[in-house]
């Protein structure tokens, strides 16, 4: 077996493992969201937005990961590396979408929402409750 035959063999499965963190995390995220239906959490449906959001956003960098090796490794040409780059735009564009909508706020003003929220907290008369 030659190298370039490991590598790719190796980049399979770390493909195999992103898809499967998906299926797998994607099939728990419905199992926690119909308990959180019967416990009559008001939030389920959101918590499970939110939860395969982080599912979908761990897989995608661990399907990165495969590209960047395979490009890099197994196929070095100009021709695969500006595949690479367009398959990591559309992956960070996406990610970067996923995260604002776990999130519900854009990445630069997490900071002023999270200082706001503990300023609200301090203001709360049922803060020690």
């Amino acid at each position: 077996m030659t190298y370039d035959e490991v590598v790719s063999h190796v980049v399979d499965v770390v493909e195999s493992v992103g898809a499967g963190i998906m299926v797998i995390g994607g099939l728990g995220a419905f199992v926690v969201f119909a308990q959180q239906l019967r416990r009559g959490m008001d939030d389920a449906y959101q918590q499970l937005r939110e939860n395969v959001g982080r599912v979908i956003l761990l897989g995608l960098e661990v399907l990165i990961i495969a590209d960047i090796i395979r490009t890099i490794v197994v196929e070095p040409s100009l021709r695969s590396v500006g595949v690479l780059g367009i398959i990591v735009v559309i992956r960070i564009l996406l990610s970067f979408s996923l995260e604002v909508e776990i999130d519900g706020t854009w990445p630069w003003k997490r900071g002023r929402v999270a200082s706001g929220e503990r300023a609200a907290e301090r203001r709360s008369p049922a803060r020690g409750l």
